[in-house]
């Protein structure tokens, strides 16, 4: 059966466009097969937005092969919507930001499934999920395609002979739902988010108590990224009330921002079904919160031999490859902060003694620097730390921009500055202090239009932007108590 599969794929329209290779037909014709056998009834095809968020399409099983060979359409407006699900650019004029009649009137972009990253869902196991690249109708590639802009990421990587590995702590919040808002009067654009209430009170970082009142929140979590291949490694109850940190075992940058993706949703998903909700917003709006943080581990080797290029000499003193990522990645924190911090949200986890950096420097072993360094002579898993991140970044973006800071940070051979001792103290330069900042150092990079392309860089700030004067113009609950009976 495979191969009959296989003729009928290969005179498909993203076969004839080069957009899937032997392997690929290989792949999507093994898994018609095994979606027949095993009696699935429907499929998700997702991509990753430009905020991090799955959207798509649900198929039923016997449309799979037609989305195998000529992908599956969808409304172009989804590259164009900022946080708020508002479409923000002028998709009803002759152009829109990128030339005349580029996706114009609300045309449609196209969905790639990619078979290799198929999975059943655990909590629905009748369908199917699969992530897709976004293309434009006729195939050629866009660059609001965030899984592809890591894929170019990585071959800039593979032509210098490199291979890198990402590991991953992710932190969130789970809330109890007590009201889900669903009123016909909470719907719309601004729609009014459920009233919950804590599963623990928080501040009992790492107790067996608290890990035990939520152990059958966290088992049904662990199964289902077991049951997804995720490479978790461990479930832990981090410092914050109803807070809790899942960490993965290293991987390669594509890999591991899928891993980030599907975890994201999954554990929304799971979570909602149960009655609670989940979420990786840094900072919710609760009493005694705590931020979440997003600390994503890098390391580099050499493709050929696999040896780890940061680990350290005999001597201890660090390897040059290891100066240059980090210097690189010091280097580009200004203009990259937007991709890695997204939201106005993240910005306010920049607090001395949360844990969290609040500037631009690197140490040896201290939580409170931007990049911890924890390499030792002899130590295959020497690397270092991002602290930087907030979880809820689009991680293919996110990844992408390390990669490429690290490699001109190496290729320039400038050395990064020494490490300090004191994370929140010196004359550092400070992480910019809000999302305008960002939002202005990214549409002033020449290394953002370099490597990620000047439509990517305009059509980012465009979002961004859109974001910000919403937030910038609405009128605060500070502001209120501060001024209203004041004045």
């Amino acid at each position: 059966m495979p191969d009959a599969f296989r003729d009928r794929l290969k005179d498909g329209a993203l076969a004839r466009a080069g957009l899937y290779d032997d392997e690929a037909l290989r792949l999507a014709a093994e898994l018609l097969g095994r979606v027949q056998r095993e009696g699935l009834e429907t499929v998700r095809l997702g991509f990753v937005d430009q905020h991090g968020i799955i959207r798509g399409k649900a198929l039923v099983a016997d449309a799979l092969i037609s989305a195998f060979r000529s992908g599956v359409s969808m409304t172009s407006t989804l590259l164009f919507k900022d946080t708020s699900h508002r479409t923000v650019f002028p998709v009803w004029s002759d152009d829109i930001g990128f030339g005349r009649g580029v996706f114009t009137g609300a045309g449609d972009a196209l969905m790639v499934p990619d078979p290799a990253s198929f999975r059943i869902l655990p909590w629905a196991p009748h369908s199917g999920w699969m992530l897709c690249s976004i293309h434009a109708p006729d195939g050629t590639a866009l660059p609001f395609c965030s899984r592809s802009q890591l894929a170019r990421a990585e071959a800039r990587l593979a032509d210098g002979g490199h291979a890198a590995l990402f590991g991953l702590e992710l932190e969130f919040h789970i809330f109890r739902v007590t009201d889900p808002n669903l009123r016909h009067a909470d719907g719309g654009f601004d729609e009014r988010p459920p009233d919950t209430a804590l599963l623990n009170h928080g501040y009992q970082y790492l107790t067996e108590a608290r890990y035990d009142a939520a152990e059958a929140v966290l088992d049904d979590l662990r199964r289902h990224a077991q049951a997804l291949d995720l490479p978790l490694r461990s479930m832990e109850i981090e410092f914050g009330p109803s807070q809790f940190e899942f960490t993965f075992d290293p991987g390669t940058p594509l890999k591991q921002a899928d891993v980030t993706a599907l975890f994201r949703a999954m554990v929304r998903q799971t979570c909602a079904r149960a009655g609670l909700h989940a979420t990786f917003m840094c900072l919710p709006q609760q009493k005694d919160i705590v931020p979440s943080g997003w600390h994503v581990h890098q390391s580099l080797g050499d493709a050929a031999s696999g040896a780890n290029l940061f680990m350290p000499d005999e001597s201890g003193a660090i390897s040059p490859t290891a100066e240059g990522w980090i210097a690189g990645l010091l280097e580009r924190t200004a203009e990259t902060a937007l991709i890695l911090v997204p939201t106005v949200n993240g910005y306010k986890r920049f607090r001395p003694g949360m844990m969290a950096p609040d500037r631009i420097q690197w140490a040896r072993d201290n939580k409170g620097a931007m990049i911890r360094a924890l390499m030792k002579p002899n130590d295959p898993a020497s690397r270092i730390e991002n602290r930087l991140p907030e979880p809820a970044a689009n991680p293919y973006l996110a990844f992408a921009a390390q990669i490429h800071a690290g490699l001109d940070g190496i290729e320039s051979g400038a050395p990064p500055p020494a490490p300090v001792e004191s994370p929140y103290a010196g004359d550092a330069p400070h992480l910019p202090a809000e999302l305008g900042a960002a939002i202005a150092a990214f549409e002033g990079s020449d290394f953002v239009a370099r490597h990620f392309g000047e439509d990517f860089r305009r059509w980012l700030v465009t979002l961004k932007r859109a974001e910000w004067d919403r937030y910038r113009l609405s009128v605060s609950d500070w502001e209120q108590r501060e001024y209203f009976t004041l004045f």
